[in-house]
């Protein structure tokens, strides 16, 4: 989204995909409980997606509202706009993205990806601000977000996953923990792992020594063998890493462990609780393959959006900065969707 979506000419269609109570939800968050130097909640969010989804600073976007005739806050005035704006972006993020989500399907299944980015500021020593999101991999889209500090990990159990869909993560989602929060919501999960840093079990509950087995791994197609994945209590933050003993598993999970090579020899090990009714081994990988288009979404955020240019690291206005730029993409991809039939107006008709 440009500066120039938000004049007066493109803003009426960037309008009607905006909530339709936004003078409502802006005072109930705290955004506008008075309209001193903004005219109304209509106003105050032309300016957030203003600065944004753009590089400008608070100055130069308090000198647009201006010349557009819909504000006469100073840059002071709009830092404390900007600071104040979290929970309403918040949630006009979460009602944007929720139209997205479809009904479940009576046939089929729903594919989902996660992945999560790192954001950082000027000056930043580490990790500051992870944005962990939900697409779907058939459109590019993203269906949730979620924002947390360096302390966020990665895991299935930061998504609002439903029962049916199919979710694609990385190694960093494959924990027993993660997985099991997946399982707990009835979806179901293909996740690349580490053979090393993943404890599996025979039926009979015997450790599975996966790098024992990797000689029967083809060179061509692949090779798949039943397992169960112990689930273990969540672990207290101690400076120990001693492993759980099995015999602490709160829980068993079925699963599948699904092997084949790359062209170099290289092993892949996906894991899935998909039935092999659902799914063979071949599709399995072939789904797994899917999981890049989050890595795409990732580049395009950052390369058109910019996400990775937070001016702040840790100041007041960082987490709306973030979802101010979240809330201009999710705009953006109602407004140019190529992978859905083009509609011959371009905006909601209401």
């Amino acid at each position: 989204m440009k500066l120039k979506d938000l004049s007066d000419g493109t803003w009426n269609y960037v309008r009607t995909l905006l909530p339709a109570d936004l003078e409502t939800s802006a005072k109930v968050t705290g955004a506008l409980r008075r309209r001193r130097g903004v005219h109304d909640a209509e106003a105050l969010a032309r300016m957030l997606l203003a600065y944004g989804s753009t590089d400008l600073s608070l100055k130069s976007v308090a000198g647009w509202g201006k010349s557009m005739g819909i504000s006469e806050l100073s840059a002071p005035a709009l830092f404390y706009r900007v600071r104040d704006a979290e929970q309403w972006l918040s949630a006009m993020l979460a009602a944007l993205l929720n139209e997205e989500v479809r009904p479940a399907e009576t046939r089929g299944l729903r594919l989902r990806v996660v992945d999560a980015t790192v954001v950082v500021g000027p000056g930043a020593k580490g990790t500051e601000w992870r944005v962990h999101v939900l697409a779907d991999p058939a459109t590019g889209r993203m269906r949730a977000v979620e924002i947390t500090d360096a302390h966020g990990a990665e895991g299935y159990g930061e998504h609002p996953l439903e029962a049916g869909e199919v979710v694609l993560g990385d190694r960093g989602y494959a924990y027993s923990g993660s997985i099991a929060a997946a399982v707990q919501r009835g979806a179901h999960v293909v996740v690349r792992f580490n053979p090393q840093t993943l404890r599996l079990c025979t039926a009979d509950r015997e450790r599975l020594r996966l790098q024992e087995l990797g000689e029967v791994v083809p060179q061509t197609g692949a090779v798949s063998w039943d397992a169960v994945l112990p689930v273990f209590p969540p672990r207290r933050k101690t400076k120990s890493n001693k492993s759980w003993p099995l015999s602490q598993a709160i829980d068993w999970l079925w699963v599948r462990v699904i092997a084949a090579r790359t062209r170099n020899g290289k092993i892949i090990w996906v894991l899935t609780t998909l039935d092999p009714g659902l799914a063979t081994p071949l599709a399995v990988l072939d789904l797994y393959r899917l999981r890049w288009q989050v890595e795409l979404l990732f580049k395009r955020l950052k390369t058109l959006l910019r996400l990775d240019l937070l001016p702040s690291s840790q100041g007041p206005t960082a987490r709306s900065w973030l979802l101010a730029r979240l809330f201009a993409a999710a705009l953006a991809q109602k407004l140019l969707d190529p992978n859905d039939a083009l509609s011959p107006w371009g905006y909601v008709l209401g």
